[in-house]
């Protein structure tokens, strides 16, 4: 038997594109009620529009998740039209790479930029505290709850030119391991995913020689796929995952980075 959300409430940031559609997708076969949160509009009003095309029930939200107004309306139109949110996916991420200093011939000629390292910790850690602060108070008070959020292998690595996009990581696991302690007696889990490298939009744009060295030092042999995600999420957002909270699971086709 395949997992069933049937009549659950999904809320899925970042859901119009790549991991997040196809968490989105997988949890409408499931019988979920998927609300997409995202804030590019025509991507999310398209997702919203193939998925009830498939059979699936699906709205969408505009949202910034780095501002907690934002988040806050969300929730409160999501509760307003299904009366609870059962099951919160925090996938909504984006990447600024660059060297924390750049050093050629002696000389400094390039670093990570203020702008870049406040963006990515807007989004990546600051989006994923408003959309739990917005979400928590329903699942309380309904004793009920599911709470994953995207963290990755290089929060537990660390990774060459990414400062500021495994600080962002690491604090969610950090996060994480504190509402699983503060929210599980409350009948809420709270769990993180840590992909590995996946074929998105994100690593479409790394050379082709570095993605080779990755699926090199992958021991299952190639990139991940966005549906390799969804399914981790589908099962941390079920019943049967019920006993696993304050859990980090490696979506990575084992790869440990640096080796």
């Amino acid at each position: 038997m395949g997992i069933e959300l049937n009549g659950r409430i999904a809320v899925i940031s970042g859901g119009a594109n790549g991991i997040g559609y196809a968490t989105a997708r997988t949890f409408a076969q499931a019988g979920a009620k998927v609300v997409i949160w995202d804030y590019a509009a025509e991507a999310g009003e398209a997702a919203v529009s193939s998925l009830t095309a498939d059979g699936g029930e699906a709205v969408f939200h505009k949202a910034n998740v780095a501002s907690p107004s934002d988040t806050e309306a969300a929730a409160g139109a999501t509760i307003a039209q299904f009366g609870r949110i059962d099951i919160l996916i925090n996938n909504a991420g984006i990447c600024r790479d660059a060297q924390l200093v750049k050093v050629k011939g002696g000389d400094v000629v390039g670093k990570l930029s203020e702008a870049d390292w406040d963006a990515v910790i807007a989004v990546n850690l600051k989006g994923v505290f408003n959309c739990t602060q917005a979400v928590a108070p329903y699942m309380i008070q309904q004793r009920y709850g599911r709470i994953v959020n995207a963290a990755s292998v290089v929060a537990l690595h660390g990774n060459f030119g990414q400062t500021n996009y495994v600080a962002s990581k690491a604090g969610v696991i950090g996060m994480t391991k504190v509402w699983s302690r503060e929210l599980g007696k409350r009948g809420i889990t709270v769990n993180a995913i840590a992909p590995g490298f996946i074929a998105t939009e994100m690593t479409k744009g790394m050379p082709e020689q570095v993605l080779g060295a990755m699926v090199e030092h992958t021991p299952v042999g190639r990139i991940g796929q966005p549906q390799d995600v969804a399914n981790a999420y589908l099962f941390l957002a079920s019943d049967e995952a019920s006993f696993v909270n304050g859990a980090v699971l490696s979506v990575d086709g084992g790869l440990v980075l640096g080796t």
